[in-house]
């Protein structure tokens, strides 16, 4: 848009401040007004044009903030004295290119698996794993709780401390005590932006490229990615229904464990005692840490909330993981993490460096909501309407595709896991585009395995089907049309 200036005449000028900068600027470039040569005086310029001489005088300003023309105390103004840029010879500017890299950080991300693009928008159903309803999410207790907060608010705005807002560690302190038996001390709980940011912190402060770090295999594909961009050395050890087989762990010196015994992300086994206490002893006689990840600790539905590896004797290594993405909304951001004493400033420290501190007025809100006990009452709802989308979920499967599927993980979580029985794993992919086809978001059981062809990978195609933010009308009208996919 130009701008528009009076040139004492009422009439619009010509040529506007704006217009004429990038004129002269142009002429600059192309060499009309050559390095070092004199400009026209804003008074002859402006009567040539026939604009107001101030129009001029903004324009010249602009140049001459932007080093292209400059001005000295009785001399007239002329241009900036440029250097050339000279091209350089084919082979020169090869070279030039190719000295450019990125770290080796980043090399290594280049070749992670991309995530999938979707749009919900325009499917029946969308059984995408982590998305919630937004029909559950409790807006009004969310906006009264914010705009306190922001009322709160009015005396400073201010930098916080890189561990969180105390009063949010304050109610998580006693919250985590209440809800899941664990004990800890308030410069132990560490806010971050979700638990990918906890992963990422974990593994810049424990692991060194080469170290080996333990997984689950199948796992959370974005840890083992997390831990592959930092340079370790991933060892995938098999899970089955219950959790990681700590048998095999014997034979492998590690920094680091990453599991979810409460939940076994995407297989749903829970971790049983005696397993718990091998991984324990492992992870203490080889001085690794263990990240134990309770993504989604508050849904079970069959029996209370399993306790965590934290509340164990032995346990003075685990970083407890936890995230309000799956009770309140993944949009959020605002995950916590319960680390050793010992290893509080280090984690605060590069806390700081991340992102000075995690956004307060969101922390805040979410203590108020922890406070008044509407957190709890808010899980107490979701987890009976996600008890209702699971079982809706599980009658439907079992009526339309009954022995075509092998259903696994259904307990607990927000999703459960389907094996097509007599569909190999190398017809995942066209499954999967047949199911878009027919306006069925469908995601494959392969990437959450270390390699697709891993021996104890069943030789099935599978799919990880959320419940979550779907009704039961939308769950009901997805498996109908998954069946016909299927079968």
């Amino acid at each position: 848009m130009e701008d528009q200036s009076e040139d004492g005449t009422g009439q619009a000028p010509r040529l506007g401040a704006r217009r004429i900068y990038e004129e002269l600027k142009a002429q600059i470039a192309n060499g009309i007004y050559a390095s070092g040569s004199p400009m026209p005086s804003t008074r002859l310029l402006a009567a040539e044009l026939g604009v107001a001489r101030s129009t001029v005088t903004i324009a010249y300003e602009q140049l001459l903030s932007e080093g292209f023309i400059e001005s000295r105390q009785g001399a007239r103004t002329r241009v900036t004295m440029l250097r050339p840029v000279e091209s350089l010879p084919e082979r020169a500017a090869s070279t030039a290119t190719t000295g450019r890299r990125l770290s080796a950080y980043g090399e290594r991300l280049q070749v992670l698996p991309r995530s999938p693009q979707h749009n919900p928008s325009k499917l029946i159903a969308d059984f995408r794993y982590g998305d919630l309803a937004a029909s559950d999410f409790p807006t009004l207790l969310w906006k009264r709780a914010v705009d306190d907060t922001v009322r709160r608010r009015r005396e400073r705005l201010a930098y916080d401390d890189p561990r969180g807002s105390l009063v949010l560690r304050t109610v998580l302190q006693a919250y985590l005590w209440r809800a899941r038996g664990i004990r800890c001390e308030l410069d132990q709980i560490i806010i971050v932006n979700g638990s990918q940011q906890g992963l990422d912190i974990c593994t810049r402060l424990l692991v060194d490229p080469g170290d080996a770090v333990v997984v689950e295999d199948p796992c959370y594909a974005m840890a083992r990615n997390v831990f592959t961009a930092a340079g370790a050395t991933v060892a995938p050890i098999p899970a089955d229904h219950e959790g990681l087989k700590t048998s095999l762990l014997h034979a492998i010196d590690a920094r680091l464990a990453f599991v979810t015994p409460s939940h076994q992300f995407p297989l749903g086994g829970v971790m049983p005692i005696g397993r718990r206490n091998e991984l324990l002893a492992w992870s203490q006689k080889c001085g690794a840490y263990v990240i134990e990840d309770d993504y989604d600790g508050e849904y079970r539905y069959d029996i209370a909330p399993i306790p965590p590896l934290q509340t164990l004797g032995g346990a003075d290594n685990v970083i407890y993981l936890g995230t309000l993405s799956k009770t309140l909304s993944p949009t959020l951001r605002i995950g916590y993490m319960v680390v050793p004493q010992e290893l509080g400033d280090a984690f605060a420290a590069a806390k700081r460096l991340t992102d000075r501190h995690s956004p307060q007025l969101e922390q805040e809100a979410a203590a108020a909501l922890i406070t008044t006990g509407a957190y709890e009452r808010h899980i107490r709802r979701t987890r009976r309407r996600n008890a209702a989308r699971r079982a809706t979920l599980l009658a439907a499967l079992r009526t339309k595709l009954g022995d075509h599927l092998t259903i696994v993980g259904a307990d607990a979580g927000l999703h459960v896991i389907v094996w097509c029985n007599a569909i190999s794993a190398g017809e995942e992919n066209q499954l999967i585009e047949r199911a878009r086809r027919a306006g069925i978001g469908l995601y494959p059981v392969t990437p959450t395995y270390a390699a697709a062809d891993a021996p104890h990978r069943p030789n099935r195609a599978g799919f990880i089907i959320g419940y979550a933010s779907l009704d039961e009308h939308q769950i009901e009208r997805g498996v109908d049309a998954l069946a016909r996919v299927l079968l």
